[in-house]
């Protein structure tokens, strides 16, 4: 049987992997990845400790977050495509200004 220790390292490392590519990337999409290995992490830390304390609620936070996640991805991903088109471009130095009007 897996213990609790290997779930929480399990859980830290996509934690740990989706801050360093918030950190680290330039490109929007992997940035939004990072975002959801994050979160991902955080609903298997959640998860792990409702089956350990045999508890229903942190499951129950973590399907409200998976739904609030798949909401969440449809706007993003609908901003990503609308920046895509104006800029023609997905690296996150040329967003700066968010007027209509200036050019980059």
């Amino acid at each position: 049987m897996i213990s609790l220790t290997s779930y929480a390292f399990v859980s830290m490392i996509l934690f740990s992997i989706g801050v360093i590519g918030v950190i680290a990337r330039r490109n929007i999409f992997v940035i939004y990845m990072s975002i959801e290995l994050m979160l991902n992490g955080v609903n298997l830390f959640l998860v792990t400790f409702a089956r350990y304390h045999f508890n229903m609620d942190p499951q129950i936070i973590t399907i409200m977050v998976i739904s609030i996640a798949a909401a969440e991805a449809a706007i993003f991903l609908s901003v990503i495509i609308l920046l895509y088109r104006s800029k023609k471009s997905l690296d996150t130095d040329i967003f700066t200004s968010l007027s209509q009007g200036e050019k980059a």
